[in-house]
């Protein structure tokens, strides 16, 4: 284990944690430590790590290990297969569980929309990010889980990590209220999958640097019933259906695409409605510069007015407040 191994030569490793690699794991990647210029191999892709290898590496100080480039998709496979493991490491410091955490969902959105979507959602796709949600909720709903997943949160707007940032939003927010595990899996599931639609909407009026023809309004406002099209086959809640189906729609009954009204607006998609308009502004987009969260949330008060539910957005504030976010 001590040798050069000339697969790392001239590439630019990836650094992982080596608490991130557990005990009688079966290697599916090999793992490289760096020593002044040169990489190291210290456990190859078939060899079994040990409890003797972590140990090892904790007694010399090493923080950091290496993997090869091409063996990323094989890491991140095994990090969401490990996922709940993972979060539940109370060895491992809460921010790197949290970036642990954002990367995976993340890297599984990245795949959701650019492998299996346009096309219906498939139900293999559909346990995987469920089983994410699902690992996800109690880790979220922890007291300082939101600071620590702060500093990961992108301000470059993507439709994935727009989507795995409204999620973040709303389990933060939920937690807030007297509600059982599994509505917040569902309203989480909900809020993950609520931009589905929009895999269908050609890019170019997506990222359009200026403003909308009405008929491409029309397309970018067809989102939400599209999403839901696309998960027809899926064992969706209804928590999960209406906040795909209506996240767009506004207390004041101005919204799409029903125009729903009020109380009327179940409470999962008034959250999510607030954390959707909320991740929007404080990210680049082509047709707008970012705003500075105590900005956003300014616009959402003053030029929104109607459009949320009050308590929602207080909730909003107290959540970021809470986590030095404003």
């Amino acid at each position: 284990m001590s040798e050069s191994n000339s697969a790392a030569a001239a590439q630019k490793l990836i650094p992982i944690s080596p608490m991130m690699i557990f005990p009688s794991t079966m290697g599916q990647f090999s793992v490289y430590l760096r020593q002044d210029d040169k990489y190291v191999l210290y456990s190859g892709k078939n060899e079994r790590f040990t409890e003797r290898h972590r140990e090892a590496l904790h007694d010399i100080g090493v923080s950091q290990v290496f993997i090869l480039p091409q063996h990323k998709e094989l890491y991140d496979r095994y990090v969401e297969e490990n996922l709940g493991r993972i979060l539940n490491d109370e060895d491992l410091p809460l921010r790197e569980r949290a970036g642990v955490l954002y990367n995976a969902s993340v890297e599984l959105m990245r795949d959701t929309f650019e492998t299996s979507l346009p096309m219906p959602l498939g139900h293999k796709q559909f346990e995987r990010l469920t089983e994410l949600v699902r690992y996800s909720a109690s880790f979220l709903t922890m007291e300082r889980a939101l600071k620590a997943v702060a500093g990961f949160i992108s301000h470059d707007y993507k439709t994935f990590t727009h989507s795995v940032q409204v999620f973040v939003y709303v389990l933060s927010i939920l937690s807030t209220y007297d509600l059982d595990k599994e509505t917040l899996v569902q309203s989480g599931l909900g809020a993950i999958l609520h931009d589905l639609g929009k895999a269908r909407i050609p890019k170019y009026i997506l990222y359009k640097p200026g403003s909308l023809t009405d008929e491409e309004r029309e397309q970018v406002n067809a989102h939400p019933v599209l999403g839901v099209s696309m998960c027809a086959q899926l064992p969706l809640s209804s928590h999960a259906t209406n906040t795909i189906l209506f996240h767009h729609e506004r207390m004041d009954g101005k919204g799409y695409p029903t125009k729903l009204k009020g109380e009327d607006i179940p409470l999962c998609v008034r959250v999510a409605s607030v954390c959707d308009v909320y991740d929007m502004l404080i990210t680049n987009k082509p047709y707008a510069q970012a705003l500075r969260p105590y900005e956003a949330l300014k616009m959402m008060r003053d030029g929104m007015k109607g459009a949320f539910d009050l308590d929602v957005y207080k909730r909003l504030i107290t959540v970021l407040s809470g986590a030095e976010i404003i």
